[in-house]
């Protein structure tokens, strides 16, 4: 019997080692495919820049060390010091990015948490959503540089200011997305559930959420960057200097003599946004993954 039990753990073990192999084969592939296509595109980057500089075309724009610097340079501009013995740039911009990610982060809790309330507000009241669906989408056409101005004034609370403003582009997507996911439950679950007395708040949190959350997580994914975009915004007319639209603001004024500096800030935004997405993916993962209608 002791031969016996030795051998089921053995066979068990053979499963869980192939699984093990075959995610890191996957993740192998997947960090394979990011590099080439990385090395893909600074070739292609480069030679755009070759072919421009060599036969003199200026469409859409003239092509020189100034408009499209080398991406060596770029990254060699991480390296040099931001200004006459100043710090290394990516120690400005690294601080720069943690102070605008926590702008940005109170302001997605924020927005999500507003845009997931409109939703379940609005999904139990048809009149509701013809009086105030309009007003939510008219929010969005006003100019977030228009806006940002007055909410700095009108809070006077320095970064937290920073964080309303992208709020403000965060709950847009998020409150539409969820009422759409919200409205997609099963109708004859819907009606299983009251014929058994089921409350509303138990019809909400057991079968209208959970049929909810693929919507909400593609609408979190885009709120995500949204949220980056909008605390770099909310920087500039705020005179928040911590920032990486301090950093842009700053950078801008001397692109024509050091132009890797902007390029490089531009490169940590983007490197900021795409690390709230894939926050946002592997929440995704976690919470889907375990939803009632994924458990067997």
């Amino acid at each position: 019997m002791a031969h016996a039990g030795h051998a089921a753990a053995l066979r068990g073990q053979v499963p869980t080692r192939a699984f093990s192999r075959e995610r890191v084969t996957a993740a192998a592939m997947r960090i394979g495919v990011v590099t080439a296509a990385l090395l893909a595109f600074w070739g292609l980057w480069e030679l755009y820049r070759f072919v421009w500089v060599e036969t003199g075309w200026t469409w859409p724009f003239p092509v020189n060390d100034t408009t499209l610097p080398h991406v060596h340079t770029i990254f060699k501009a991480f390296a040099d010091p931001s200004r006459v013995q100043g710090p290394l740039l990516i120690s400005v911009l690294l601080r720069a990015a943690l102070f605008t990610g926590k702008e940005a982060l109170v302001g997605f809790l924020m927005g999500a948490s507003l845009g997931f309330f409109i939703a379940v507000s609005l999904v139990h009241s048809r009149l509701m959503q013809r009086a105030f669906l309009p007003y939510i989408v008219a929010s969005q056409t006003i100019p977030m540089l228009a806006v940002a101005p007055m909410v700095v004034v009108w809070l006077q609370a320095g970064w937290l200011s920073v964080a309303v403003i992208a709020a403000y582009l965060t709950f847009f997507p998020v409150a539409i997305n969820t009422l759409r996911g919200l409205q997609s439950a099963d109708p004859r679950a819907h009606e299983l559930l009251r014929t058994y007395a089921a409350s509303r708040w138990k019809v909400l949190w057991h079968l209208r959420v959970p049929a909810s959350l693929p919507y909400l997580f593609s609408a979190l994914k885009v709120s995500a960057t949204a949220s980056v975009v909008g605390a770099i915004i909310g920087e500039l007319p705020s005179s928040i200097e911590g920032g990486l639209g301090g950093a842009i603001l700053n950078f801008n004024q001397y692109y024509s003599l050091v132009p890797a500096n902007l390029w490089a800030t531009n490169l940590i935004a983007a490197a900021l946004g795409i690390a709230f997405f894939l926050a946002v993916v592997v929440a995704e993962k976690l919470i889907v993954r375990r939803a009632p209608e994924h458990t067997a």
